[in-house]
């Protein structure tokens, strides 16, 4: 019998006590023995189909020849000069980069996602005659990271992405020459913090959530919040809970630091594959010798013939993006569903909201007044020195986290923002975490963690087994 299979078997052994214990039934001393000794498991990467990376439902057929499009130059590999060099390639990459497609980071389980199991990072190091070294920290069976500095030199925060790769020695870009950061310093040190991509699927019911339905979100339940110590809050710019002069809240990203998805497309454009865009158009390394391209490399195609072909890839990512279904979670079973009860009673549900819903005025038809079943509030949340990674970001401080949306949860092999565990027992723990001097506050997730700890290890079990289902 497998693990998986070992631990459903043992949830449906305790249901079947929770249902006849009181009717006096009895049970053989295996089964009890069964019982005493279990300890409750990550089942693991759910089984079964995908249930992810393909369009909303509803489309009009001009929407969904849009979302194909978009999808196709998603999944498009970048090189420096393009076709001239490389076939079947795209312009634009580099002169620093940390992967060459925006699917190879998105691709678990299915394109989207997030990290797959094997690496691509670790081929894209010495592709095309490139000579990176590979940073420790980039395995062939780790998770896709980007790297962080906390602090400059000098001591002033930094927290910038420093990109792991160059195009020094490949064979589309002669005669440029930089080096890598020093990693094994900023490890050595401390000083470097990761962070895993966030998967892309129902990213457009997100969007179309309005700010008054995350805002009255946010005070409900407010007496049980206050009791477990829950507080959250808003990204924002300028005056409370807003964006810049907008006077909106942002929502994607770690820290809910982009307000858009073709924000968001265009600063992961120009930052993971350095491919200057119309929102991001200057080269994040301006060495004469390294640029080969007029900037911005990628813009809107005015001399198309196709319709479909004249926006820009940053447009074309937003669409796609906008137009991917939320993934499928697993059939209800007794275990999933004694597990989603326990998931609200320890007051999970209080930050990862199970359901909100979009807005009644949305422009595309297929996103109008929907449930978004995220299991997010997608507010910050304090989470203490223990995932605090000193990074600011809009004005999220450096021990606040948007609440990650759990949807696909039952899919995914790596965990929090830095892909440090494939281990949903060890998520679970490491959301709790103490104060640290006058730098952080305790983290918010305490006392929901306690309450998970106090429960028997067969209702920890049921509740893993809910969230292995979504």
């Amino acid at each position: 019998m497998t693990p998986r299979s070992y631990i459903m078997r043992l949830g449906g052994i305790v249901l079947l006590v929770a249902t006849f214990v009181g009717i006096g039934a009895s049970f053989s001393e295996e089964v009890w023995s069964q019982i005493a000794r279990f300890t409750a498991h990550d089942p693991g990467v759910r089984s079964g189909a995908t249930g992810a990376g393909e369009a909303l439902s509803g489309l009009s057929w001009i929407e969904k020849r849009a979302f194909d499009n978009g999808r196709e130059q998603f999944e498009e590999v970048q090189s420096v000069q393009g076709e001239q060099f490389i076939p079947e390639t795209e312009l634009g990459l580099g002169p620093r980069f940390n992967l060459d497609s925006c699917g190879g980071c998105h691709s678990h389980p299915a394109i989207g996602g997030t990290s797959p199991a094997e690496n691509p990072q670790v081929e894209v190091a010495k592709k095309e005659g490139a000579n990176n070294e590979i940073p420790s920290f980039i395995k062939i069976d780790g998770p896709v990271r980007e790297a962080r500095f906390k602090s400059n030199p000098d001591g002033t925060p930094d927290g910038g992405v420093h990109a792991l790769f160059t195009i020094t020695g490949r064979k589309d870009a002669p005669g440029c020459y930089l080096h890598q950061p020093d990693f094994r310093t900023a490890v050595a040190r401390q000083n470097v913090v990761f962070r895993i991509p966030t998967p892309l699927f129902g990213t457009g019911l997100i969007e179309a959530i309005d700010d008054d339905a995350l805002l009255a979100n946010l005070m409900a339940h407010n007496a049980r919040k206050q009791g477990l110590g829950i507080r959250g809050r808003a990204n924002m710019k300028g005056r409370p809970n807003t964006s810049g002069n907008d006077g909106t809240i942002t929502r994607f990203g770690w820290k809910a630091q982009n307000k858009s998805l073709e924000i968001f497309s265009g600063e992961a454009y120009n930052v993971e594959q350095g491919i200057t865009n119309e929102l991001f158009p200057q080269e994040r390394d301006e060495a004469p010798s390294c640029l080969f391209n007029a900037t911005p490399e990628n813009r809107t195609n005015f001399d198309a013939t196709d319709p479909l072909e004249v926006p820009s890839d940053v447009v074309r990512f937003g669409v796609f993006m906008r137009l991917l279904a939320p993934p499928t979670p697993a059939t209800d079973t007794d275990t999933i569903i004694r597990g989603r009860k326990l998931f609200e009673e320890v007051g999970c549900a209080m930050c990862h909201t199970p359901t909100l819903h979009t807005g009644k005025k949305t422009a595309v038809g297929a996103l109008q007044n929907k449930d978004v079943n995220l299991y997010s509030d997608l507010m910050l949340h304090n989470m203490g020195p223990g995932l605090a990674d000193d990074v600011s970001q809009g004005n999220a401080g450096g021990d606040e986290f948007r609440t990650a949306p759990l949807w696909g949860l039952g899919k995914r092999i790596f965990f929090l923002h830095d892909g440090r565990t494939k281990d949903l027992l060890e998520v679970i723990q490491a959301h709790a975490s103490s104060g640290g001097g006058q730098q952080y506050v305790p983290s918010e997730a305490n006392q929901v963690v306690g309450q998970f700890n106090r429960l028997n290890e067969i209702d920890k079990q049921h509740m893993l087994n809910f969230l292995r289902a979504l």
